[in-house]
């Protein structure tokens, strides 16, 4: 099925080879007075000559240290859309640059970008969750957008956004509840993360599956996904896409930590499908299959199944990479282990 795409393309009538970049970084400052131009044109041409310049991290620094980024935080604000197009497309260049990712943080770009999560236009939207997600990569980023009260806005656009920004979305709540979850579990993101569970994009399930992972790691988080998402997570060890597989047995194994998680994978029958991802030699999710079988097996009942496959645990103890061999003789100990 084909999906629409947003187009990043310009205007017929904005002409991107008549922007003044010839002189370099001695360009930067009568860039910065031609922001503030009241002329749409010279504004706009402005805004495609900095595009080619902050490639250039060089060039970011000096940018942010002659005032760029007030100017920028206002053109946020136009009325006019390849204004804003642009002004989104240079702040996300500048992100993709360490030094642009601090100073943008550092300027409270954070806040301001918020305005434009709600902007008619598709690229807009999108350039600004690009921003959020390069950011959020940084532990200082991820608890901007935390401080900024972000989180509930970013679940809540799951429910609407088109899918490649879903997709940012999600990437962005994984970095930032790997920090912190409470926000987000008190805005319903766990129901709206198991929906996406369900979505047709594979992109879209293994990021969300890897969301309710991050939100795994927490005490009050575990618990939740315990109660709510296991069984469709399980569903998911079957699924069609190796990613996706991944990224829910990697969410399952943290749920599993919790005593009511395996009584939950147990009843949900995980067994089944996570010794055939151990059997796999392939498969991306096998580290994580062994170790949730292990937790399944403290279980009497678990253990009484697990008996059965000990050949398959076995076989993994001539596995290439260290740690599956040492989870595979870690798991046999434990299925054999009696009272």
């Amino acid at each position: 099925m084909a999906h629409a795409r947003i187009s990043a393309n310009l205007p017929p009538d904005i002409d991107p080879t008549k922007a003044p970049i010839a002189f370099g970084k001695r360009a930067l400052p009568k860039l910065n007075e031609e922001l503030c131009s009241p002329e749409l044109l010279t504004q706009q041409r402005a805004l495609m000559a900095l595009c080619d310049l902050v490639h250039d991290p060089e060039n970011v620094y000096q940018a942010i240290g002659v005032g760029f980024l007030d100017n920028l935080k206002t053109l946020l604000l136009h009325h006019d859309s390849t204004v804003r197009q642009k002004t989104t497309e240079i702040l996300y260049i500048m992100a993709m640059h360490n030094v642009g990712r601090q100073g943008l943080i550092q300027s409270g770009m954070i806040s301001a970008l918020t305005e434009l999560l709600d902007d008619p236009v598709d690229i807009c939207r999108k350039k600004t969750h690009q921003i959020f997600e390069m950011m959020a990569k940084l532990h200082e980023g991820a608890v901007g957008i935390l401080h900024a009260g972000l989180i509930p806005l970013l679940v809540f656009k799951l429910k609407t956004e088109l899918d490649e920004i879903q997709e940012l979305i999600l990437d962005t709540l994984s970095n930032c509840l790997r920090v912190e979850a409470s926000e987000a579990l008190a805005t319903g993101a766990i129901t709206i993360l198991k929906e996406k569970l369900k979505h047709s994009s594979a992109a879209i399930r293994s990021k969300a599956a890897w969301v309710l992972l991050e939100i795994g790691t927490h005490p009050e988080g575990k618990s939740m996904v315990c109660e709510e998402v296991i069984p469709v997570l399980v569903s998911l060890l079957e699924d069609t896409d190796p990613e996706v597989q991944a990224s829910a047995t990697g969410a399952l194994m943290f749920a599993t930590v919790n005593p009511q998680g395996r009584f939950s994978a147990l009843g949900a029958e995980a067994i089944p499908p996570l010794l055939k991802l151990v059997a796999e030699e392939t498969s991306k999710a096998r580290l994580s299959a062994i170790k949730t079988l292990t937790m399944l097996a403290e279980l009497p009942e678990g253990r009484k199944t697990l008996l059965d496959h000990t050949d398959t645990f076995q076989q993994c103890l001539n596995d290439p990479c260290e740690a599956v061999k040492r989870a595979a003789k870690i798991a046999i100990s434990v299925i054999k282990w009696k009272p």
